[in-house]
């Protein structure tokens, strides 16, 4: 592995180390998203706590911080699978954040902004299954976790070469959403809104 590959790995992991979810609260005094609600600094924890706009800033500072350094990356050369180690590393940034205590959220917006320099119409796509879940279900936990098992073979059927790295990424995601998907199992998972005929999980 080359020196410029080292520093991208890196750099990527230090770009997902900035959360703008606890940053954008402490700047709005917001309550700690830590602390408060899920417990989960992300874009829909901060949408609960602080309304559209705050998520809305968020969730674009999230995609960005993972879209930056795999499009450098990109740029550089560098062989997919380094790339595909790039992206793992914005997200585990995201998720184990260096400057914020390793408390970091669950990595979904940054994903989505890793893989976007794959491709527009895999992102379209992407962001098209989590919108589709989510309005059908009113539960983003189900929609990041569906977006995350589909994505390695919307990215077979575009991008074949990128296959692995991106299964790789999706299964960290998997990983973070563990509680989640007991929760889902369970019936007792928060849903963004009520929808009275969709309800996962036993009565």
């Amino acid at each position: 592995m080359t020196a410029i590959a080292v520093g991208m790995i890196i750099f990527a992991y230090l770009c997902g180390s900035i959360s703008s979810a606890i940053v954008l609260c402490k700047i709005t005094r917001l309550p700690d998203p830590r602390l408060s609600g899920s417990g989960n600094p992300g874009a829909t924890n901060v949408l609960r706590l602080g309304g559209p706009l705050a998520a809305l800033g968020v969730l674009l500072f999230d995609i960005i911080k993972g879209m930056l350094p795999v499009w450098l990356a990109y740029h550089l050369h560098l062989p997919s699978m380094i790339l595909g180690f790039v992206a793992i590393a914005a997200c585990v940034g995201h998720i184990y954040p260096l400057f914020f205590n390793f408390q970091g959220g669950k990595g979904v917006a940054t994903a989505l902004g890793a893989i976007a320099p794959i491709g527009v119409d895999l992102s379209v796509l992407l962001l098209g299954t989590w919108l589709l879940t989510v309005l059908l279900s009113g539960y983003a936990s189900l929609a990041a976790i569906l977006s995350a098992l589909v994505a390695p073979f919307y990215v077979w059927w575009f991008k074949p070469q990128f296959t692995f790295p991106v299964a790789m990424l999706s299964c960290l995601i998997l990983l973070r959403h563990h509680e989640n998907i007991q929760r889902l199992w369970r019936g007792n998972e928060k849903k963004l809104f009520k929808r009275r005929w969709f309800r996962l999980g036993k009565k």
